[in-house]
Parts: structure tokens; sequence; C-alpha cells
């Protein structure tokens, strides 16, 4: 439920176990810990791999390193870097997306921006595009989530063993794992995060959205 910035009882259940000062419970908190997961719609310009994929929108999952590169183009940390909107058709910039293996893990570090420029020629080619993009609304909408209290209920009987299914550290999100990027052609403009996000970071694509 820290999706919409609401209180959720795994969180506060965490929370406790990492305030308890045994090295035990902190390692059952970070066995339990949030996922950080982003969607944004992208427009594939080149995919060699793939060609099929050329010229078309998808929906694309990644995650907090991705992200970090996203702010840092946006919000530059020095004031002699240039400032870029990659959601800007006209002034934005397409993004070079460098995947290698280090010691065993998804690596994204050599991924980068190009200089800015305008995704297509024509104001006619740019609507056809944004017409394909797909809503976000269904990951941050209320009523895709269950209420707190149905949430803490299930919790409760998990903790106290009288559901047989899962564990609690099943039921939620485990050590983030390496990610694999992948698209999606199906439903979900601007940009959304799922999960935990800095109050400056949702402000910032508030802004752009409301723009």
């Amino acid at each position: 439920m820290t999706t919409n910035g609401s209180k959720d009882p795994v969180s506060e259940h965490n929370r406790e176990l990492w305030n308890s000062g045994l090295d035990s419970d902190k390692d059952t908190v970070r066995k339990q810990k949030r996922k950080l997961s982003y969607y944004a719609n992208i427009y594939v310009v080149q995919d060699k791999a793939n060609p099929q994929n050329e010229g078309r929108v998808f929906l694309y999952k990644f995650g907090k390193k991705i992200f970090d590169k996203l702010m840092e183009a946006m919000q530059p940390e020095f004031p002699d870097d240039p400032q870029i909107n990659p959601f800007d058709m006209w002034e934005g910039a397409n993004f070079k997306l460098k995947i290698r293996k280090v010691d065993g893990y998804w690596n994204y570090d050599k991924s980068e921006f190009d200089s800015k420029s305008q995704l297509k020629s024509t104001d006619d080619e740019l609507e056809a595009i944004y017409k394909k993009t797909h809503s976000l609304n269904d990951f941050i909408a209320p009523s895709n989530f269950k209420t707190y209290d149905e949430l803490k209920t299930r919790l409760d009987a998990v903790l106290s063993g009288t559901v047989a299914t899962k564990t609690a550290a099943a039921m939620v999100d485990e050590e983030e794992v390496p990610f694999t990027p992948s698209f999606k052609n199906e439903a979900p403009a601007p940009m959304a995060s799922v999960d935990a996000v800095e109050d400056d970071a949702m402000s910032y694509f508030e802004k752009l959205a409301n723009e």
C-alpha cells in the first residue's frame, strides 16, 4: 500500500522487526522487503536483436538503476550538465540501453542518453505515437489494492500459522533479484512508479504529467 503513500501492515511489521535489535530479525526484514519497480511507455527506435520491435510502443518495467539515470538526466547534479526530459518528444533524447553481466548480475552502468533530438519529423507522426501509449493509472488505482484491514488480517493469519499455503516471507517481495528487461505490448504517457518513491521524484513526475 506504500505505492500510494498509505500505511501498510507488512511495512509496519518489518519496522518492528528491524527495531528489535536482533540480527536475526534484520535478516528476516531483508528477505521480505519491498521490491522497487517502475513502469513507463517507451518507443523502440532500434533493436538489432529483435527488429520487429522497432517503431512500436511498449509498456516497459525497469528497476532503480535505470530510474536513477532518468533522474540524473532530468535533474543533473552540476549546473553545466545538460538537462534532459526524456519524455519530451520534441526536445527529449534517446536512451541507449546497454546491458552487461557483471559478477553474474545484469548491469546497466554503461547505459546513457544520446543528445537531444525530435523523435519524429512531423507532428502527425508524433501524435500517432502518443495515441499508442498505455495508461498507467491501473498501477495506482485504489480499487486494485486490498484495504489495510484485509491485509492485516491476512498477515496475522500467516504469522500465527493458521494459513498453510505460504510463509510471510513468501507473501511479500524477497530481496531484489537482478533485473531482466521485459517488454509488454499491453495495457498502460507520463511515467509512474509502482512502489515507494522518494517524495521529490514523485512530485517531479506529477509536474511533468500536469504539463
